[in-house]
């Protein structure tokens, strides 16, 4: 039987100058052409305030990570979250019935039966069942 090399670390992306990967050199590297094309067109004091914002803007999305995913992920879940929230919420308390409700049809309400939970002596004593792999019966 033939065996083969699974990939380990399929989520680390290649550095290609120093620490520095191809997608953060990228965002650098527009950053930088922006600050330059800014610096053309504006005065110094704007130019200032423009470079400063943009390489602020680009350390962010090339260096910062949010719960170990890269920053522009995590903008584009904001974004999605924005644009179509999925949080639902479930009312576990019935309704209560008014004129309005009772001229429609309402299916009835079918209680659901709960079991007695286990105490404790029980679960210990079903738990050494499954560890023994039935040799102990139990009381």
């Amino acid at each position: 039987m033939q065996q083969f090399t699974v990939p380990q670390f399929i989520d680390v992306e290649n550095k290609i100058i120093g620490p520095i990967t191809a997608r953060q050199f990228l965002i650098l590297l527009i950053a930088a052409i922006i600050v330059a094309i800014s610096y053309k067109i504006f005065d110094f004091s704007l130019f200032l305030t423009v470079g400063i914002f943009v390489f602020l803007i680009a350390v962010l999305f090339a260096f910062v990570k949010v719960n170990g995913r890269p920053f522009h992920f995590f903008v584009l879940n904001i974004i999605q979250t924005l644009r179509r929230p999925s949080t639902r919420v479930w009312n576990n308390r019935l309704n209560i019935l008014t004129e309005k409700d009772e001229e429609v049809f309402v299916e009835p309400v079918i209680k659901a039966v709960s079991k007695e939970p286990f105490k404790k002596s029980r679960l210990a004593e079903l738990a050494l069942i499954v560890d023994t792999q039935g040799k102990y019966k139990g009381e």
